[in-house]
């Protein structure tokens, strides 16, 4: 007696060998994922994904834009720049002490009363006048004796009658008016050595000023690629979260059909209705995630929040983000020589700055020597503007030496001081040293792994939506469950992730690679900026996950974390 369902196995079989002859013309096209092209050769990187059109109202936005306009709009910059410019100061002050120093000085003052303003005595107008021509006496023997006599007598009238003081009438006392103009000349002669090591510890402190400014920019350049393809990948994750919605609600409705037909059971239709409804919320908090990775690009590049954004740099495009304008050598750009990292030039001229200010104590033990020299003009004019013939002038020259005797231990204090600013320093240039290395061959290791996941990931998405469509199409021929269908769509999603997450670790890992001698340490993060595998996988219900393979429940159950894809 023959088979019942003999008849619908071979037929089934015939369709299977149908779909198997067909599958490669059917894998060109699908209404859920898009155009799916073939996998690139060997060594030929796959085309750039087209940019999508800007909404209405959007503002189309590449990454070098985005780099232009943060580093016009950033506050780290300024602070940077701020420091530059201090440090430049500091070292004009020091040199400054090498050179003559020159100052002008200018005073007027008006007494409103004085001691000398009444020395002349009082007049008495009661008594005989005063005697006029009081000129010097010369005694004269040829005149006769009464003439002679008078004019020792009218000599010695006028000497009892003058006022003594009456030659100090240009000199200061009981003057109303003073005039005071003048020149002060300073120059060191001998410092110690105090001044050039002054002059060396602020040229140190300039030149790690200027790392620092390189530093800061570059990791500007990090941080906005990374925000920026964290936006491009929240994109990608929300299209493929509606793609994934979309082919589960075709499966229920095929599912629906084919219960009010009679082909398939209730818990068929109620196992469709569950998947479809647990893929909402992955959809909603992939929004969400969209939503916060295009505020935090905004803040970071001062944009305001009601603006929209359209991302127009491919995210797969592996080809490297030029950085070169942003470097501060383009000869180093990419070098992994861990001499020639920031954070390690920081800490050599950290060495140089506190050597030198040990130089600095030591020298205030020895005397210093200077020439000072004061030139001044002093005018008592009768009236308040005086004449240049008023003026009277003064001006010397000396040279001043200081030689610490006792300072009650200072001076050792200070050495003592600077001696162990000199310890620190050379033992945390070994420190940054050694995390340099590390941190190198981090970024090295990181560069390569992302390189090869990409190289890893490429036709996968293709070999993935050539599997999803055989099951879907045998699913609806009645020859597989919907557990294999389900399985299908949720290695599809993965392969989809896994490209998307390769092709932004990729460029971020290039960007840190290219910029690493400017960029300082990440040794001691947790690393959520550089890597974020298994976080941006799909959520499958718990039905789902006890029937398909370990490592797609795996993955799954990590693609579902709240948040996981944007760090």
């Amino acid at each position: 007696m023959p088979e019942p369902f003999a008849p619908r196995r071979a037929a089934g079989a015939l369709i299977t060998a149908l779909l198997l002859a067909a599958a490669p013309l059917a894998a060109q096209t699908n209404p859920a994922t898009g155009p799916v092209r073939p996998p690139p050769p060997p060594g030929v990187a796959p085309a750039a994904a087209p940019v999508a059109a800007a909404p209405n109202g959007a503002r189309p936005l590449s990454l070098d834009e985005a780099l232009t306009l943060a580093e016009a709009q950033s506050d780290q910059i300024v602070i940077a720049q701020a420091g530059v410019m201090r440090a430049q100061g500091q070292r004009l002050q020091a040199a400054s002490q090498r050179y003559p120093q020159l100052t002008a000085t200018a005073s007027y003052s008006r007494a409103l009363a004085s001691q000398f303003s009444s020395s002349g005595g009082s007049t008495d107008t009661t008594t005989t006048p005063a005697p006029t021509n009081c000129g010097r006496f010369t005694p004269n023997p040829a005149l006769p004796i009464d003439q002679r006599l008078d004019s020792l007598e009218h000599a010695v009238d006028c000497a009892a009658n003058s006022n003594p003081f009456a030659s100090l009438g240009s000199l200061p006392f009981g003057n109303k008016n003073t005039w005071n103009l003048g020149l002060n000349l300073s120059q060191n002669l001998f410092a110690g050595g105090r001044i050039a090591a002054q002059v060396d510890a602020s040229t140190a402190a300039r030149r790690r000023a200027d790392i620092q400014l390189a530093s800061t920019r570059a990791q500007l350049v990090l941080d906005v690629a990374q925000s920026y393809y964290n936006a491009a990948l929240a994109d990608r994750l929300v299209s493929i979260s509606e793609a994934t919605l979309a082919q589960a609600d075709e499966t229920l409705r095929q599912v629906t059909l084919a219960k009010q037909v009679g082909n398939q059971p209730e818990f068929e239709l109620l196992r469709a209705q569950v998947t479809r409804d647990n893929q909402r919320p992955v959809l909603i908090q992939r929004r969400a995630d969209r939503d916060l990775a295009y505020t935090r690009l905004r803040l970071l590049l001062t944009i305001p929040a009601d603006v929209q954004l359209t991302l127009t740099t491919p995210l797969n495009d592996a080809a490297p983000v030029p950085v070169a304008r942003f470097a501060s050598n383009p000869d180093l750009l990419g070098d992994t020589v861990t001499l020639n990292r920031a954070p390690v030039r920081q800490a050599r001229e950290t060495i140089a700055a506190q050597e030198a200010q040990l130089k600095v104590a030591r020298s205030e033990r020895l005397p210093t020597v200077s020439l000072v020299s004061s030139y001044g003009r002093v005018g008592y004019p009768g009236g308040i503007f005086p004449a240049w013939n008023d003026f009277r002038t003064n001006w010397t020259v000396g040279a001043q030496m200081s030689v610490p005797v006792f300072t009650g231990g200072r001076l050792r204090g200070d050495q003592m001081v600077a001696e162990a600013a000199v310890l620190e320093a050379r033992a945390l240039f070994e420190q940054t040293r050694s995390l340099a290395e590390f941190d190198t061959r981090t970024a090295v290791l990181q560069l390569a792994s992302a390189r090869a996941q990409w190289q890893a990931s490429a036709g996968t998405v293709e070999q993935a939506t050539r599997a999803y469509q055989i099951a879907e199409i045998r699913y609806r021929e009645g020859l597989s469950t919907q557990t294999e269908l389900t399985d299908s769509r949720i290695l599809l999603q993965q392969a989809q992730a896994n490209r998307a997450q390769a092709a932004r670790d990729l460029q971020i890992a290039q960007v840190r690679v290219a910029l690493l001698p400017d960029l300082p340490l990440s040794v001691g993060q947790t690393g959520a900026a550089q890597q974020q595998p298994a976080q941006t996988q799909t959520q499958t219900q718990p039905q789902q996950q006890q029937t398909t393979q370990p490592q797609a429940a795996q993955t799954s159950a990590a693609f579902s974390g709240a948040g996981g894809v944007i760090p």
